[in-house]
């Protein structure tokens, strides 16, 4: 049995995904879940893979980045995409499902290998549980309590966060740069942000639309506890009119092109990817609601019709510093045989966690059977995931989910004819795909199990 058996500590959709993906490649699998002996807050049930907020994956548009990446998990043989099918419920373009119905099938093809055994406990730490080959942490963004020490411990005390703060990012294409211009404060550096100038008029439309705008509230296990570098936008503005003038949205050092002096306040925008094809709006973390979020931040001048990559978010979630302590086979420098996966590496949304899971136990299949381990390529929808866990500065890290931002468009082989937007991300879509198939081929056979 050496090298085999595997202990899997969460049976979220990482955790369950991974679980699958060994048990049909022979490995023998211990799969710890607490519930529902142990629950929390945001658990409704006992099942495995259950989905605790929104009970959709995102878009199944060709064109969009979670349309590209499901179908290159499809193309991997990924559990989420066998099972969702056969829960699927009508939601125009998006991929949703029966809650109920999903985390029965996957429980049920789990069960169904022969080699996954469910186990109901709660772990503390991996020194309780029998012995195995290779122990993989997936216990998602609610870890806490013993098992959050026990981690931070693993990682000598380091990288371990207790808050998400996400500001929105927006495609670049979509800045109205006849308003928005270039520049550093007080000429510093090069021209790196883009800022969009208001004056009083429009700042003050925009702050009482700010405070006016519907928010999301925190949950019981959500306390709205702060650090000062990162409060959500209104939280700053409920101070005072003025208090974004002296915070995020300050003017100073700054001169609007068009009018020669200093705007009343000014949004900065930061480059999120090295294609300059997303940018970071400063500060502007947020908990108001995703429709909410449009309609407000529209009201910025050269933001009127912007298009968002990601919207902002702040919300509760335990995550380790990927970039600092994995290796690129979701392994811990310091602990080869302790992997992680999911959400605790820093991904946002269910495919993203889902994914991990597949990739840490593809990597350990890799070891098994003595072949070289690489991720993904950087011109997949998965491999740029990837890339942004391992490659991102440490100090800057924090949670994403998939979106266009973080695919370098400069790896792919274009037109040279202008086209469509829709009609770029889909010839995109098209060779992620291709490119994933010639990196699978480097895969083991999954119908040839250890």
């Amino acid at each position: 049995m050496s090298g085999k058996t595997i202990n899997i500590i969460g049976g979220g959709l990482a955790g369950s995904e991974a679980a699958y993906q060994l048990a049909i490649r022979g490995f023998q699998v211990r799969l710890f879940e607490m519930r529902p002996t142990h629950s929390t807050p945001a658990h409704k049930t006992g099942g495995l893979a259950e989905l605790v907020c929104s009970n959709t994956f995102k878009s199944l548009a060709a064109h969009s980045a979670h349309g590209i990446f499901k179908k290159e998990l499809a193309q991997l043989g990924s559990l989420l995409m066998k099972i969702a099918p056969l829960a699927q419920v009508p939601a125009g373009e998006a991929l949703a499902v029966d809650r109920e119905v999903f985390s029965n099938e996957i429980e049920r093809a789990l069960l169904e290998t022969g080699r996954v055994e469910r186990c109901s406990a709660l772990v503390e730490n991996i020194d309780s549980l029998p012995l195995a080959d290779r122990t993989i942490i997936a216990t998602g963004p609610l870890t806490q309590g013993p098992m959050a020490d026990y981690i931070r411990s693993l990682s000598n005390g380091h990288g371990l966060y207790f808050y998400d703060a996400i500001a929105p990012v927006i495609d670049a294409t979509s800045i109205d740069t006849k308003i928005a211009f270039q520049a550093s404060r007080y000429g510093k550096g090069t021209d790196d942000y883009w800022n969009c100038p208001m004056s009083r008029e429009e700042y003050d439309r925009f702050y009482d639309a700010l405070i006016a705008s519907e928010k999301m509230a925190f949950h019981d296990f959500e306390a709205a506890q702060y650090f000062q570098g990162c409060q959500p936008i209104e939280a700053i503005a409920e101070t005072g009119r003025d208090s974004l003038r002296f915070g995020p949205m300050k003017p100073v050092g700054l001169e609007d092109p068009r009018t020669q002096k200093r705007p009343h306040a000014v949004v900065q925008l930061r480059i999120d990817n090295l294609a300059k094809s997303a940018y970071n709006m400063v500060g502007f973390q947020t908990k108001m609601k995703y429709g909410e979020q449009i309609r407000v931040f529209r009201l910025i001048p050269g933001l009127e019709n912007a298009e968002f990559l990601r919207l902002g978010s702040m919300h509760r979630n335990t995550y380790i510093c990927t970039p600092e302590l994995l290796k690129p086979d979701f392994s811990l420098n310091t602990h080869p045989n302790i992997h992680f996966a999911g959400q605790i590496t820093g991904v946002e949304g269910y495919t993203e966690s889902s994914a991990i899971g597949l990739l840490c136990a593809l990597a350990i299949d890799c070891h098994r059977k003595e072949i070289p381990w690489t991720l993904p390529p950087k011109n997949t929808a998965t491999g740029s995931l990837c890339r942004y866990l391992f490659e991102s500065p440490a100090k800057d890290f924090q949670p994403v989910n998939v979106h266009f931002g973080l695919i370098d468009t400069s790896l792919f082989n274009m037109p040279g004819k202008k086209i469509g937007k829709n009609e770029t991300r889909t010839m995109i879509g098209e060779q992620c795909l291709t490119n994933l198939a010639n990196w699978k081929k480097s895969l083991p056979d999954p119908l040839n199990p250890v």
